[in-house]
């Protein structure tokens, strides 16, 4: 797949490239260049950051971090199975637990809600960083509403981190995930008021908590330039006059 001329292969991360310093300097700049191609589509592009990620693995499938873009790319494109094979492959090689909650989530995606809870118990997550640990309670109160199990998911959402004032990295998630359990449960004044916290937190507007706040309060949003081309088809102009209206009469008769 092209590379295009501005990727260096220097814009990764350091840790990955000194993973990398086991291939030969061609090879590895190859598979650096392909793990930023991954790294900048995998949001908006999902499935050029999974060709870029084939290619990427066809290159050094033995390298950690390759292993790891792969699933997420998979992951992305909602390859569950292809992306929890690749994180299980990349946890082997690294001995870390970081893909644990993602590796659960996986799980939730191949209908596998039970497993994903056995996995939110199992002793890996007292090795997570907080917000490794966040993440995990987030795929456990999915998977509870995977089963049907509204009132346990909100339970499970409960804890310090939902109750803290303080802004993490995590915080517009998870009580925009609380909000969305409660609305689910018909707890509507509860969820509005989880929605507008959520909104206080969401400083880089990764969810959609101002939207989902402004439909509670009834709030419908008008597309100006829709209502404009609407006029010009009932035969007027984008200022109000009437389209058959000519400069020298002034649109009278």
């Amino acid at each position: 797949m092209p590379i295009p001329e501005d990727v260096t292969g220097d814009e990764i991360d350091k840790d990955v490239r000194q993973e990398l310093q086991s291939l030969p300097k061609t090879l590895a700049e190859d598979v650096a260049k392909n793990l930023v191609m991954v790294a900048r589509l995998i949001d908006e592009d999902p499935e050029g950051a999974y060709g870029y990620s084939k290619v990427a693995l066809r290159l050094a499938s033995r390298v950690a971090a390759v292993r790891e873009a792969a699933g997420f790319a998979a992951y992305a494109n909602q390859k569950y199975g292809e992306a929890l094979a690749e994180f299980r492959a990349a946890r082997r090689m690294t001995g870390t637990v970081d893909l644990w909650p993602v590796m659960a989530d996986c799980e939730r995606g191949l209908g596998r809600p039970e497993k994903a809870l056995d996995m939110a118990g199992a002793p890996e997550v007292h090795k997570l960083d907080k917000a490794g640990q966040v993440e995990m309670r987030l795929v456990a109160a999915g998977a509870r509403r995977d089963m049907g199990q509204l009132d346990a998911a909100i339970v499970t959402l409960q804890s310090p981190e939902l109750a803290s004032n303080s802004v993490q990295p995590w915080t517009a998630r998870l009580r925009y995930a609380y909000a969305d359990a409660l609305l689910a449960a018909g707890r509507e004044r509860e969820a509005r008021e989880w929605f507008a916290k959520a909104v206080e937190a969401d400083r880089d507007g990764s969810t959609d908590a101002s939207d989902r706040l402004a439909e509670l309060d009834g709030v419908e949003f008008v597309d100006a330039l829709s209502e404009a081309d609407e006029d010009v088809e009932d035969g007027q102009d984008a200022t109000g006059e009437s389209a058959d209206a000519s400069p020298e009469d002034g649109g009278k008769d």
